[in-house]
């Protein structure tokens, strides 16, 4: 109710994000953009609810509302090195900002807010296609390229280094 998540059922942290995110991603999921692999079933899930904002209005009251929430930051559960994460994030700031907080211009979404948990789950989509691969997600292709460079530890370092940011 209050948008802080439920990792057990993997649905992130999503209060305060950004209004123009929220509306974009769920035009995404109901598009077909997101939640159509079958190795993401968080997004299976999410595709799902986003269908059933169906009348007009639908999609900018929720956002509306997401983005009213109070921002929550939320504890860190990973162990990456953030001094190491530190050098890989010179990629990531040219979008998502030396403080983490996004570019609606670039589409790029504040991290600093998001779950690591989260964040690593969708570095994995990017990296297997499941966000970025369709033809028609242009920013999102762009963050799979980077994604792609990342192994397993650069990933949990640069999300080390991204919960610094807070």
């Amino acid at each position: 109710a209050d948008g802080t998540g439920n990792p057990e059922i993997q649905a992130p942290a999503i209060a305060g994000l950004p209004q123009w995110y929220v509306e974009a991603q769920l035009q995404n999921f109901q598009a077909g953009v997101r939640g159509k692999h079958p190795d993401d079933l968080p997004g299976l899930r999410m595709r799902a609810m986003a269908v059933s904002l169906n009348r007009e209005g639908d999609i900018p009251s929720v956002a509306e509302y997401v983005s009213s929430l109070p921002v929550h930051f939320p504890q860190s559960t990973l162990h990456g090195n953030a001094g190491a994460g530190a050098s890989y994030y010179g990629v990531c700031v040219a979008c998502h900002g030396t403080d983490g907080m996004g570019n609606e211009m670039l589409h790029a979404p504040p991290i600093a807010q998001m779950d690591d948990w989260y964040l690593v789950e969708e570095l994995g989509n990017f990296k297997i296609g499941a966000r970025g691969g369709d033809p028609s997600d242009t920013w999102g292709a762009a963050m799979r390229v980077n994604a792609m460079m990342l192994d397993d530890q650069a990933m949990a370092d640069v999300i080390a280094y991204v919960q610094t940011l807070r």
